[in-house]
């Protein structure tokens, strides 16, 4: 998105460790240089070699990530020649440091070697929100960067969101009932610990009783193979019918579903950014989610939603609380969605911000990445 919504008068390529013959890079309109095998490793040769070749070609490079040998290619082969910035994408967040404690031991070997020094010679580093800014300084006590916050985004040119309910309901027809189709609550993500699910599932079966009509679709990848022990707790309740499980929803399928709904939910243990919570803001969906989400503070100040803990009182309070809405007041929240999209969200203004920082960084010295003595 951000090569796609540059300005007008820049250019822009992709270098990426995939294997030239991913599927997936032909559907770009951009040049792509992948320079990965066929199997992807963390280390390919061919990387610092080709960014030394063609650095010159450019005015700066943006590292997506941590952990990830490109940004210590950038460091070898670009810092001293050209500018450099970093996007954490939220991998500084010490909810991983609580949750993985001995993988958090393996990292500071890793960054006390190297990833410390690829955000110290950064030019910029990169976070989405204030609070993410401010808790990544919390995961290690050796950090030295210059943080910049930009805020992340989704696609502002969506297709016509009515013809498109016709692909979500061939994925759950069994919602494809009446007029206008079955109420639901839309969670759209991976099915994993981290995104709250089993307080989702255990706070609808706290409110179905009283709601009759509402379903919930889980949509998203379950990598963990949860979904049984998930669909337990609704049987259990006696609800297991109204929740559905139509996978990874993509393209006209994903939109459709965000045009069927009438709110999304994820109620996460932790979000850097949260993407698909962007989306349903696009599409003038509210949004029900836990105060670990960290745009949660401009959802709550927009009007575009609700925030509660992510405890099981927390979830049951944001059900019951968007449950006991009027309809006007939906309305408004709907209306609240497009507006904090687009003042917050639209990736054309986001991405402008990003690129034209190079501009400002072409005329600065560059620091030396370790303090000359005095």
């Amino acid at each position: 998105m951000i090569i796609r919504y540059r300005p007008p008068g820049y250019e822009a390529e992709v270098v990426t460790l995939d294997s030239p013959d991913a599927p997936f890079l032909n559907d770009f309109p951009f040049p792509i240089h992948a320079m990965g095998g066929r199997h992807k490793h963390w280390y390919s040769p061919k990387l610092i070699p080709w960014l030394r070749a063609n650095r010159d070609r450019f005015d700066g490079v943006l590292v997506h990530g941590l952990w990830e040998f490109t940004g210590l290619a950038a460091l070898l082969a670009i810092y001293g020649h050209r500018r450099y910035m970093v996007f954490t994408h939220g991998m500084l967040d010490p909810y991983f440091k609580r949750r993985y404690p001995l993988k958090h031991i393996k990292k500071w070997f890793y960054w006390a070697s190297v990833q410390y020094w690829v955000l110290r010679a950064a030019d910029r580093v990169l976070f989405t929100t204030e609070i993410e800014r401010d808790l990544a300084t919390k995961s290690f006590w050796l950090w030295h960067w210059n943080p910049m916050v930009v805020s992340y985004g989704a696609d502002p040119q969506l297709p016509e969101l009515e013809k498109l309910l016709p692909a979500f309901y061939s994925r759950c027809p069994e919602l494809h009932s009446g007029k206008d189709g079955q109420r639901f609550l839309l969670f759209l993500g991976r099915i994993d610990p981290k995104k709250g699910c089993d307080l989702l599932l255990e706070a609808f079966a706290a409110v179905a009783g009283r709601h009759p009509n509402l379903h919930l679709v889980m949509a998203g990848p379950d990598k963990s193979h949860w979904r049984e022990q998930l669909q337990a707790i609704a049987d259990q309740a006696g609800v297991g019918d109204r929740v559905h499980w139509p996978g990874m929803l993509l393209d006209d399928t994903k939109w459709g579903a965000f045009a069927a709904c009438e709110a999304f939910i994820l109620p996460s243990h932790q979000e850097n950014f949260g993407i698909a919570v962007a989306e349903a803001l696009a599409c003038g969906r509210p949004v029900l989610i836990s105060d670990q989400v960290n745009i949660a503070p401009e959802i709550a100040a927009g009007g575009a939603g609700l925030v509660e803990p992510d405890t099981l009182e927390g979830t049951t309070r944001l059900l019951e609380r968007w449950l006991a809405l009027g309809a006007d007041q939906r309305v408004t929240m709907q209306e609240q969605a497009l507006t904090t999209f687009a003042k917050r969200y639209d990736m054309r203004r986001n991405s402008a911000l990003i690129l034209r920082t190079f501009e400002r960084l072409r005329t600065q010295p560059t620091a030396p990445i370790v303090p000359e003595a005095n």
